[in-house]
Order: C-alpha cells, then sequence, then structure tokens
C-alpha cells in the first residue's frame, strides 16, 4: 500500500494541515483523502508543491507499506 507522508511532514516542519491548504490552494478535503489514501492519482504537480513546502524529496512523501493481510 503507497502512503503519503503529509502528517509526519507537517509535524518534522511544524507546519499545519491548514497551511499546507492555504499554500497549495487546496480544500481540506482533497489534502484529507489524500492523507487517508481515498485517491487513486496525485499529479505530479501536487507532488512538487508538497516536497517543495515540506521541504522533502518524493522518496519522504510517498512510502509504500507492505500489506499485513494474508491471502487464501
Amino acid at each position: 500500500m503507497i502512503k503519503i507522508n503529509i502528517v509526519e511532514l507537517l509535524k518534522k516542519n511544524k507546519k499545519t494541515k491548514y497551511w499546507l491548504c492555504q499554500n497549495m490552494n487546496i480544500t481540506s478535503r482533497n489534502i484529507n483523502r489524500i492523507i487517508r489514501g481515498d485517491t487513486t492519482s496525485i499529479s505530479f504537480k501536487y507532488i512538487e508543491e508538497f516536497c517543495t513546502l515540506l521541504n522533502c524529496t518524493p522518496g519522504e512523501l510517498i512510502t509504500i507499506e507492505k500489506n499485513n493481510t494474508t491471502s487464501k
């Protein structure tokens, strides 16, 4: 599962979701959907803006978590 580490990066930079929404001109609803993983795609424009504002690389922003479910 792909995880977008926005919350962790906001904490690291001592910023809020509100601050991020204002600087990216994006709604809090859309930010929350991205954080929860309810979206199926994120544009390169947003990835670049997240990385610029959160002072991170795409590798720090996006990680892959292994799924702990077992298939039968």
